[in-house]
């Protein structure tokens, strides 16, 4: 008797978000430390921070900044430091890492071209060795709705219906 692999044959076509990982490293800068008291930005003692901090550590890198203190940080200040990570790192966003780990899927997964899952049966892979933000699943089913004949969820031998064309 003949083991016939019916995922093989099935025409399904998996993505695997995870594949969307980007290569660089994602780091997290707090400028809390850079705080009189943890709640007081002194003007000139903040520039003097920028003026010692050393940029290059972020070279090619996606850097979130935050202020993890409850204090008042004027626009100005994330302003200063944008300007000096603007010329080293990758990418700069405001907020958590996870905010910014769904801002880099965001525009990974721009670079897609849905039109070429014009009328295939999709599965977006479930299990992956990292964790893929919930926003990135969400934009992968927007993006290809409009083109693909359905998407499942979980992989080719166990899926979950997610989207199914009505011809």
């Amino acid at each position: 008797m003949e083991i016939v692999n019916k995922v093989s044959q099935s025409g399904l076509l998996t993505i695997n978000l995870e594949d969307f990982f980007p290569v660089e490293e994602m780091v997290l800068l707090d400028i809390r430390a850079w705080l009189f008291e943890d709640m007081i930005l002194k003007e000139k003692d903040f520039r003097e921070y920028i003026k010692q901090h050393n940029w290059q550590q972020y070279t090619n890198k996606y850097v979130a900044v935050t202020c993890t203190a409850d204090a008042i940080i004027p626009t100005w200040a994330y302003m200063l430091v944008a300007a000096q990570l603007a010329p080293v790192a990758k990418a700069v966003y405001f907020g958590d890492r996870n905010q910014m780990e769904e801002a880099v899927f965001r525009s990974l997964l721009k670079t897609l071209d849905p039109a070429i899952y014009k009328d295939q049966r999709i599965v977006i892979k479930g299990c992956s060795d990292k964790e893929v933000p919930v926003s990135a699943y969400m934009e992968i089913t927007r993006l290809l709705q409009p083109f693909v004949k359905s998407i499942m969820y979980g992989e080719p031998c166990s899926t979950v219906p997610v989207y199914k064309r009505k011809d």
